[in-house]
């Protein structure tokens, strides 16, 4: 009304020839604008215009806000405009102005939620563009109205609350919000519940929202979710309205206890096996289904004494599943009564009842079966003595039937014995050995041999019961210790070199083998006159020279003893070489064949060697005597018209070898011509002496009588070699033989039946039919049969 009055004002001012300003009549001196204000920087009332109220969603368009005017120029004169949001700026074409008469205005509806004010500059110049008046501001304030409803942020409001909660309890928050002007009433939002049903057991509070508990009675076994509806209203709960919804669950608590269906169960189980089950207890929880408020927890309070069942929970039923954990014996109890409990898996609250049946009692009936049989001692262990003759008893591995009200025989068998060493009587179960067991049997594991025997009885169907057998193999003294090496060598002088280590060794496992004991053997008082011995350690000793002895092989006899229970004892040869040595302890090298010669050669060795000699002398004496007898068949002089020296010897060369110049061999001429050797009544020289022998300064004994006769050449061969083993001037019996050149061109031709036919036609050897059995049969081969006499 105000701006209608003042531009009802300003219309008759301007019809009665006055400059009306927007806010107040100009004085009369205003009458002439092309005269200057008194006051240069004084600002005209009418060019300043202050703020302009308009009410949003106005429809009576366009509407006129206000008009404003310079007094600078007469009317007519003067261009008006204005500028800003609403004009030529976003959002354009609200506002308008006539740029003859400064009339403002509006023309399009304001929605206040939008835009609440607009800030508008006013600009007035003269026709020619000129600027007659400094920009001023209109500013245009929307006034706010009532429509828009409140809205809650939600559509639907969730809240959770215990059952049995007291009054007050909060539950949540119910928001709205309203876009009117938050200033007046238009926004002012007051919160209600329109319906929850009943008992009405919440409230909500008008200006927060917050929904709380009134009074008791939640209880989820009854209701379990309420749903209310609520409502909000602007202007203070007059004005306009909007609605949600708040879902409010109430959560469980363990107010219920879980309890039987029933008082009694009756179910039955099979003897003599475990982890399966029985049957199943059936009880009630009015709590929620899956919290720990209603999971069930059963205990056996009387009738298990020894655990041999177990109850479980099936998390979907919630019920107790008996079971059995421990094999049950009908002949020992055949039947159960057992008293069982149920409790929660959460503590009960305060406030909940106990049931009538928070306890039953539950009767097992043993089922009787057909057992296996049960050996007493499984697995037996068991020793015997390894050799054990076959025979031998080993154990009674014998079971027993549990079924005691059946009667039942029981046979047992061998399932396992890989060495077929055992045998079990099928009806007893008596084991005992059926041979003697090898000590290298694979089979045989730290000394455990180990066999699986069963036990079957003739119930139908019948059943059989597994058995082992763990039979340790105890270790006997068998073995008596033995020298390694059996032979050794020595400095002649005491006060030279080590010693003689000497080192032992046993078959036997301990305990029966080290420490040893060495000893000079008591049979041969006087060895401990030159000898000493003396222990090292558990396995060695050391043996040494008492004074200087003579250099070559000593043969001295050794007893050693070993620790076993009872201990086993051997008397053993040793074979030492004593020898001369440098400073340093070490044996001289000249005394080298001295070492080898006779140092610890074994019997099968000798009886080699001289096997060798004899049948060498066998095969050069039938060519030696066919030579001789063909001299004198045919021409005595013929050997000494040959150039060749002819003569078979034997040399014997020293350890580097003897070479062509030793000659100190046997003189197989004594064998070519016997007769004349005889003659000579004067020895020709000394014979040699031999130097590989420690005894080689001995005199030789006196030469032998040849024999007269060929029958006399098998004693002469036999007193021969008698002497050579006795006799110290001729080489050893152990020592090799190494044959000289033995020539070519021999009277006695050759023996080879191929070459016989080719250069032996005419030759005449009825002679070897008087040399005796054996040369007869020569002459058989080689010359005329002899006819019957």
């Amino acid at each position: 009304m105000d701006v209608v009055l003042f531009l009802a004002l300003g219309l008759l001012a301007q019809s009665l020839g006055l400059s009306l300003g927007v806010l107040g009549l100009r004085r009369p001196s205003t009458l002439f604008p092309w005269r200057r204000a008194p006051t240069p920087g004084r600002v005209r009332r009418a060019w300043v215009i202050p703020p302009i109220s308009v009410s949003e969603n106005h429809k009576r368009l366009p509407y006129p806000l206000v008009q404003i005017k310079s007094d600078k120029q007469q009317l007519g004169s003067v261009i008006y405009s204005i500028q800003g949001p609403g004009v030529d700026e976003e959002p354009r074409d609200v506002f308008s102005i006539d740029k003859f008469t400064g009339k403002v205005f509006l023309n399009a509806v304001l929605d206040r939620e939008k835009t609440d004010r607009f800030r508008l500059r006013a600009f007035a110049l003269d026709l020619g563009g000129s600027t007659l008046e400094e920009p001023t501001d209109l500013e245009i304030v929307v006034v706010d109205q009532n429509d828009n409803r409140p809205v809650f942020q939600q559509e639907v409001f969730a809240g959770r609350v215990l059952e049995g909660a007291i009054p007050g309890t909060y539950v949540t928050t119910a928001e709205a919000t309203d876009a009117d002007d938050p200033e007046t009433d238009n926004a002012a939002l007051r919160y209600s519940i329109l319906e929850q049903g009943s008992p009405q057991l919440f409230s909500i509070d008008e200006h927060t929202g917050e929904i709380r508990t009134v009074q008791v009675g939640l209880d989820r076994e009854v209701v379990a979710v309420y749903n209310l509806t609520l409502q909000v209203a602007d202007m203070s709960g007059d004005g306009l309205t909007a609605t949600a919804s708040a879902i409010i669950t109430v959560e469980d608590i363990n107010d219920n206890a879980p309890g039987f269906t029933r008082d009694e169960f009756f179910m039955e189980a099979t003897e003599a096996v475990s982890g399966v089950d029985v049957g199943r207890l059936e009880v009630e929880d009015g709590d929620l289904p899956g919290s720990p408020n209603w999971v069930a927890r059963f205990t056996i309070l009387e009738g298990d004494p020894n655990g041999q069942f177990a109850i479980r929970t099936d998390p979907k039923t919630n019920e107790g599943v008996l079971s059995v954990v421990k094999p049950l014996d009908y002949e020992n109890c055949d039947q159960y009564d057992l008293r069982v409990v149920v409790r929660n898996e959460a503590p009960l609250q305060a406030v909940a009842s106990r049931p009538e049946r928070g306890q039953a009692r539950v009767r097992v009936q043993v089922q009787d079966v057909n057992e296996a049989p049960v050996f007493q001692e499984n697995p037996l262990r068991t020793s015997l003595a390894e050799g054990a003759a076959p025979g031998t008893p080993v154990a009674a591995f014998s079971a027993q039937d549990p079924d005691t009200q059946q009667l039942q025989r029981l046979s047992y068998s061998k399932d396992y014995d890989p060495e077929d060493w055992l045998q079990v009587d099928g009806a007893t179960g008596w084991v005992q050995t059926r041979r003697v067991l090898s000590p290298a049997s694979p089979f045989l594991k730290d000394g455990w041999y180990r066999a699986i025997i069963l036990a079957h009885d003739d119930a139908s169907p019948p059943c059989t019961a597994t058995g082992t057998l763990s039979i340790e193999i105890l270790e006997v003294n068998d073995h008596a210790p033995e020298l390694s090496p059996p032979s050794g060598s020595l400095c002649s002088k005491p006060d030279q070199g080590s010693g003689l280590l000497l080192s032992a060794t046993d078959e036997d496992l301990p305990p029966h083998g080290a420490p040893f004991h060495f000893q000079l053997s008591p049979r041969f008082p006087e060895l401990a006159r030159n000898w000493s011995l003396s222990q090292i350690n558990m396995s060695h000793a050391r043996l040494r020279l008492r004074h200087q002895v003579q250099e070559g092989l000593h043969r001295l006899s050794l007893l050693l003893q070993d620790s076993g229970q009872p201990p086993q004892q051997r008397e053993q040869p040793l074979n030492v070489t004593v020898c001369r040595c440098s400073r340093d302890g070490t044996c001289l090298p000249g005394a080298a064949a001295l070492r080898t010669g006779g140092a610890g050669i074994s019997l099968s060795a000798l009886v080699i060697v001289l096997a060798s000699v004899i049948l060498l002398l066998l095969l050069a004496l039938p060519v030696a005597l066919l030579a001789r007898f063909q001299q004198q068949s045919w021409d005595k002089g013929l050997l000494q018209g040959l150039q060749d020296d002819l003569r078979d010897n034997i040399l014997n060369y020293d350890e580097q070898g003897g070479g062509e110049e030793d000659q100190d061999a046997y003189d197989i001429s004594q064998l070519r011509h016997p007769t004349e050797v005889a003659t000579l009544s004067t020895p020709l020289g000394r014979p040699p002496l031999r130097r590989d022998t420690p005894f080689g300064r001995a005199r030789p004994p006196p030469p032998r009588v040849l024999p007269a006769s060929p029958a006399d050449i098998a004693d002469f061969i036999n007193d021969g070699l008698e002497a050579a083993d006795s006799d110290l001037s001729v080489p050893p019996y152990d020592t090799a033989l190494i044959y000289d050149y033995e020539g070519d061109g021999s009277v006695a031709g050759t023996l080879s039946s191929i070459l016989s036919s080719l250069g032996d036609e005419d030759q005449d050897y009825s002679c070897l039919q008087d040399w005796g059995p054996r040369f007869a049969q020569l002459a058989d081969l080689y010359g005329t049969p002899r006819g019957p006499e």
